[in-house]
């Protein structure tokens, strides 16, 4: 088809894709840019008109050390539940 068309006809084509291409490429570009700064800009002005409220936290009391006895306990506790649920449903 590329073949039977005339030279002149077919440069033309091809410049005018070229040319739509370099349009097309130009305008996102522009697109991207502008996107990027206004981001920018309303973010600048997010943090100047609504900055972030901080919250002063209450110090913290030291905690209270627990016996080794009630955290062994504990843990034999729960060993000792999901050993049971273990068994219980294997049956």
């Amino acid at each position: 088809m590329l073949h039977q068309m005339p030279r002149e006809l077919l440069l033309e084509q091809v410049s005018n894709g070229l040319i739509l291409m370099l349009l097309g490429m130009g305008v996102v570009f522009v697109f991207l840019t502008l996107l990027v700064f206004i981001t920018k800009l309303l973010s600048l002005m997010v943090r100047k008109y609504l900055p972030e409220k901080t919250s002063v936290a209450p110090p913290r009391q030291p905690a209270v050390a627990t016996a080794p006895s009630v955290a062994n306990s504990a843990s034999a506790e729960v060993a000792a539940a999901i050993t049971a649920a273990v068994a219980k449903s294997k049956q």
